[in-house]
């Protein structure tokens, strides 16, 4: 029996929980999850950070642990992978000028297959371009950068989820139980207890 595989793409200072808890959750279930940074390779680690929500205008941001990748960057392959991962936090912001993150966010999508973007994943999403026409969620910071690639920014509670198509998005990490179900669904897995 072959194992699925997903991909988890992570760079410095993604988010902690929106990193760490899907890649467990996911391994849990069974997936082999590749987390994967451009220009780093296995072995090597990303710098997490914990953002927080406290009362502030905006999330705090806390120093978080250093996350272990797990697959090379370069030798990723559309094709060998059931879903795709996007974490938040602010690897997002720089992920999105390396023109070969933007091409395997599109392959994805044109693929169909499931991807699961949280929080400020949107901002991936919205320059890959696949958000055209398309409904999808976020940190409500990332709305207008949803909105300016032509989707349709929906405005939910930070732990609830929204799926259209392919997509599932979600908030922020409160979301993790419904926006990891949706995701799993997608996948096609069945989880009886």
């Amino acid at each position: 029996m072959s194992t699925k595989k997903i991909l988890l793409l992570a760079g410095d200072f993604t988010e902690d929980y929106e990193t760490m808890v899907p890649f467990q959750a996911l391994s849990m279930l069974g997936y082999e999850v590749h987390a994967v940074c451009p220009d780093k390779t296995a072995g090597q680690t990303v710098k997490t950070a914990i953002h927080d929500f406290e009362g502030d205008q905006t999330y705090t941001e806390k120093p978080g642990h250093l996350f272990a990748l797990t697959h090379d960057f370069a030798g990723v392959k559309v094709d060998d992978y059931v879903g795709l991962v996007i974490p938040g936090g602010r690897a997002p912001e720089y992920l999105r000028l390396n023109a070969d993150v933007i091409a395997l966010v599109q392959a994805f999508n044109a693929a169909n297959k499931p991807i699961a973007a949280v929080c400020h994943g949107a901002q991936l999403l919205a320059a890959a371009g696949v958000l055209e026409g398309r409904e999808c969620s976020a940190y409500p910071a990332c709305g207008p950068d949803v909105r300016l690639a032509g989707g349709t920014y929906i405005d939910i509670a930070a732990d609830q989820a929204y799926v259209q198509g392919n997509l599932v998005t979600a908030p922020a990490w409160p979301s993790h139980p419904r926006w990891l179900a949706a995701f799993v669904k997608l996948l096609g897995a069945r989880i009886e207890l």
